[in-house]
């Protein structure tokens, strides 16, 4: 059912409005609007992710249901990139947005292909916060221009 659902709302968002209404945002657009922002929605498969963006590079929620306990988030020219685990076994995923009205289509930065459809909500409503202990983003969050003073904290 739920897959049926994110399947829908993701025809929806690419026949909603005309293919020149969408507006694929730059990595700095991306930024001011994930920043102390949740972002919520559904993957292509169904399932759902809902994650705090914090200025400090890290991404508090899930991802289908699995609480973040070291996720990572910062943003290129063009994408928002998410760092999942330790050095060694760490998982890199980017993305491209598009905006089109409220809903926001994430595409993989790659391939091009819809990853997900999400929504933007103001500051952290559902508390994602609270539910994990804080940890500390490293190397590539912490490399980020403008994001120097990330590595001492």
């Amino acid at each position: 059912m739920a897959r049926s659902r994110a399947a829908a709302l993701i025809a929806l968002a690419s026949l909603a409005m005309p293919a020149s209404a969408a507006e694929r945002l730059s990595g700095e657009a991306i930024r001011q609007l994930f920043e102390g922002n949740t972002v919520s929605g559904r993957y292509n498969n169904g399932r759902p992710f809902s994650e705090f963006h914090h200025k400090d590079g890290r991404a508090t929620g899930h991802n289908r249901h699995v609480l973040n306990r070291d996720a990572c988030w910062t943003t290129t020219q063009e994408a928002v990139c998410y760092y999942y685990g330790p050095h060694e076994t760490r998982r890199t995923y980017c993305f491209t947005v598009e905006r089109s009205g409220e809903l926001y289509v994430l595409r993989t930065q790659r391939e091009g292909r819809i990853n997900g459809v999400a929504t933007i909500e103001p500051g952290d409503p559902q508390r994602h916060t609270e539910k994990v202990p804080a940890w500390n983003c490293d190397g590539l969050i912490s490399q980020r221009p403008g994001r120097e003073q990330l590595a001492g904290r």
